[in-house]
């Protein structure tokens, strides 16, 4: 059975309580357990991991590699736009990875607009919400590999 990991970056534990009307209400768990439920019915496997230190991040990557996992959504928050580190460990981990933005960052603020990660990763879901990781992990489960 194939598993994925699911990454998440810098102030995303704070979803449902920041920023409400950019992120909505609900809870770094409640997604979870919603793209928990997808994996599910998708037949495969769902690991996740959260964290606001970038090197923790990328030490959970290289773990997800070593195991052998199938690939990795990850939303990395603000690191995004800002860690080469983070982009490094993506590029070097040979899995499939696939960026994923509750918000469209590109209505938002100008510096949001680049995205060191995104060269690295198989694609980019942004603006969907919520319903940005449910393709993502579509997209992954569906990969031949």
């Amino acid at each position: 059975m194939k598993t994925f990991g699911l990454l998440h970056g810098p102030n995303l534990d704070r979803l449902g309580k920041r920023e409400t009307e950019i992120y909505g209400r609900m809870t770094l768990a409640d997604l979870e357990a919603r793209v928990q439920e997808e994996a599910k019915a998708l037949g495969v496997k769902l690991d996740h991991f959260q964290s606001n230190h970038e090197g923790e991040l990328i030490d959970q990557i290289a773990k997800w590699a070593d195991a052998g996992i199938s690939g990795i959504v990850i939303n990395a928050g603000a690191l995004t736009h800002t860690s080469v580190a983070l982009r490094d460990a993506v590029a070097g981990c040979n899995l499939p990875c696939v960026e994923v933005h509750i918000s469209n960052v590109y209505k938002r603020e100008e510096f949001r607009h680049k995205s060191y990660t995104a060269g690295v990763c198989l694609g980019v879901v942004s603006g969907l919400g919520v319903e940005g990781y449910f393709a993502a992990l579509r997209f992954l489960a569906g990969l031949k590999k």
